[in-house]
């Protein structure tokens, strides 16, 4: 079945550069204004809604005259350092009259490649969604090198996509689909309505970038669907100039979905599952019937702890008797593990010397 957004449950939204900024004229206001209202009419329909957003580099080049050619490493920097200043208050301006706080989060590839900061941000995203915070997500290009970049906003998106259990993913592009071949250079090329599975075939009709601004072209789009479909997040490519282009979306204009393989959160768990543990965590019986019953692990429910592991490290749960019951991700270092067994999460600060999470292990970092 074609996903429709109007359903979806949590939402991510990409913005290109070159749909956001004019070359001549700067930010385009009235199309932001739109969009603001698409989100508003999102977030009133109970959907959560995080935007990934580009343009703090063209923004800030504008402001500082650099021109639209090739700019330096340390110049594209500083041109983000002034441009996210830029593109976090057209943000907050935009959808401030409906009600809606934003909060900015910039990233790096580390922030999800490495587990403990993964475990941050999803944590910091998901508060800021249950607060009602709009997030608005960008590269961190004043820090980032090549090393440690996602080289596109498309890719960023999939992954804060895969990060928070989004069902939905929207790349707004200067295109209006996934083609058979480039449709600027080849009038025979043909749009896909849906795509089933990323095949070999597919993945050759992938072309290049054609937008001055956009640094993204289909491949990276392509790159972007593998990840989301394959964390249970269906993707979508449409031409986003248009007014209110998740209406737009809604109502039937042209676009490709690529169908998710399966639920956001079968998919997470499949993946916990997947990894190799770095140490065991023993419950009593208490512990062991709240697990079993979908509740977190608390500390108060530890009654030992084995191996050596970090924040982010996959461990096994085990029954009071030994026996596995479910692997989790660790909120705490086996160190911090141990201080805190057995005590209720009201004592951790006293404890530790800080105020930490609640749960040793959350459910949702969690198969049982």
């Amino acid at each position: 079945m074609t996903p429709d957004v109007r359903k979806a449950r949590r939402l991510v939204v990409k913005i290109g550069s070159a749909l956001l900024v004019d070359r001549d004229t700067g930010l385009r206001r009235d199309w932001l204004s739109a969009l603001a209202e698409d989100v508003a009419e999102a977030k009133r329909g109970g959907t959560d809604v995080i935007l990934v957003s580009s343009g703090s580099i063209a923004l800030g080049r504008g402001v500082l005259h650099l021109g639209y050619g090739s700019l330096a490493l340390e110049q594209s920097q500083a041109a983000a350092s002034v441009g996210q200043i830029q593109l976090a208050r057209a943000y907050e301006e935009a959808l401030a009259p409906h009600g809606i706080t934003t909060g900015q989060v910039l990233m790096t590839l580390e922030d999800t490649t490495d587990r403990r900061r993964y475990l941050n941000s999803r944590a910091t995203l998901e508060t800021l969604l249950g607060l009602g915070v709009v997030p608005i997500v960008n590269e961190n290009d004043t820090v980032a090198t090549d090393e440690i970049r996602f080289g596109d906003n498309d890719r960023l998106a999939a992954q804060i996509a895969v990060t928070v259990g989004a069902d939905q993913l929207i790349l707004l592009s200067d295109v209006d689909g996934f083609y058979s071949a480039n449709p600027k250079e080849d009038p025979t090329a043909q749009r896909f309505d849906v795509i089933d599975a990323i095949t070999p075939t597919i993945e050759a009709m992938a072309g290049d970038p054609v937008s001055g601004l956009s640094k993204g072209g289909m491949k990276t789009k392509l790159m972007a669907a593998k990840t989301a479909v394959a964390g249970g997040c269906a993707m979508a490519i449409m031409e986003g100039s248009v007014e209110r282009p998740l209406k737009a979306l809604a109502d039937g204009a042209a676009r490709t979905w690529f169908v998710a393989q399966g639920d956001p959160q079968v998919a997470r768990k499949r993946w916990i599952n997947a990894m190799k543990p770095r140490g065991q965590v023993r419950v009593d019986a208490g512990a062991s019937q709240a697990l079993l019953a979908g509740k977190s692990l608390l500390p108060a429910g530890v009654t030992a702890i084995a191996g050596a592991f970090g924040r982010g490290d996959p461990v096994d749960i085990l029954s009071p008797e030994g026996d596995v019951l479910g692997r989790g991700l660790a909120r705490y270092t086996s160190t911090e593990a141990r201080a805190i067994m057995g005590h209720r999460s009201g004592e951790i600060e006293e404890i530790l010397g800080y105020a930490g999470r609640a749960a040793l292990v959350h459910r949702d970092d969690m198969v049982i």
